[in-house]
């Protein structure tokens, strides 16, 4: 197979990325990396303990900003980009064969969780239009599941033993080559710290020209959620709305933009109300997020 390098973001990773790297032990001509995120558990003692290549932020440098610097650390034709979470079980090569297609930008493999199972929604998606980006923030999505824009955006057609063309193989597990990465200008460091940079990337790797895949002959176990679950009260809904507003700042005409921003501001409020009502209290980190949508409604141009 072609030199392969293999760049791996952690952020309070310890109890994920030792059986990561133990499952790419035996790969040949392979360049790991490990790009930690300052860490406060034992994950950079578990990456130094198997002899891997470590970049040590002092600071949470965020994802996109981690992953470039990885890729610089390395200097293989092909880059695989890893979740800690995901665990290799084989097939890189079924990957790596898309690329014999110049046209060929990205190539994703099958995710299984820890029941064995596909991660239908999840391993491979569409990109996300605005309505469906407004039916997320206004709930939608989670009571009318099978509408036909959440159909359309988590792929629930596809067939998880099909290779396709998708526009959104998950960032957990997506193979691309490094001079496509560079013609894109890298991951988008303004995605900071999480979310929507894998996105952003997919959707300007399909205004070049180019095809992604969705390939079930390369598998990982994936678990999901590790750094993230322990977010304070509040971080996670602002680092994903702010994550949410910036892709649409990017990708969506300003018009449709502001409809998404008010959409924002509509549905936390629905979300808040709730909370005050079901729970006693409103869950923290709405406010801000509602007045980050109102300074890009008022921003968008």
């Amino acid at each position: 197979m072609t030199p392969l390098a293999i760049v791996i973001v952690t952020h309070n990773s310890a109890p994920e990325i030792g059986g990561c790297l133990d499952a790419l032990r035996d790969l040949p001509n392979a360049e790991i990396v490990v790009v930690d995120n300052a860490s406060t558990d034992a994950t950079r003692e578990e990456v130094t303990r198997r002899h891997v290549h470590l970049i040590a932020n002092a600071t949470n440098a965020g994802f996109a900003a981690a992953v470039n610097s990885g890729i610089r650390a390395t200097s293989a034709p092909l880059v695989l980009l890893l979740n800690p979470d995901a665990h290799l079980i084989g097939g890189l090569e079924a990957l790596a064969a898309h690329f014999d297609d110049p046209q060929t930008g990205a190539a994703g493999g099958m995710l299984v969780g820890p029941d064995g199972k596909p991660q239908a929604g999840f391993m491979a998606r569409n990109l996300p239009a605005p309505g469906t980006l407004i039916f997320e923030v206004l709930g939608i999505n989670r009571l009318w599941p099978a509408n036909p824009l959440n159909w359309h955006y988590r792929c629930k057609g596809l067939d998880p033993m099909t290779e396709s063309i998708v526009e959104q193989p998950a960032g957990a597990f997506l193979m691309f080559p490094r001079a496509v990465w560079e013609k894109l200008g890298g991951f988008d460091e303004r995605f900071r710290p999480i979310w929507f940079e894998d996105v952003d990337f997919c959707a300007r790797l399909k205004a070049a020209g180019l095809r992604a895949y969705y390939e079930p002959g390369a598998t990982a176990r994936h678990t999901g959620g590790h750094s993230i679950s322990p977010l304070p009260a509040g971080l996670r809904e602002r680092y994903w709305y702010g994550s949410l507003l910036e892709y649409g700042a990017k990708h969506y005409r300003p018009g449709v933009f502001r409809v998404l921003c008010l959409a924002v501001v509509l549905g936390v409020g629905i979300r808040a109300l709730w909370g005050s009502l079901h729970r006693g209290a409103a869950p923290r980190g709405y406010g801000r997020v509602a007045g980050l949508a109102l300074s890009w409604f008022f921003r968008a141009s």
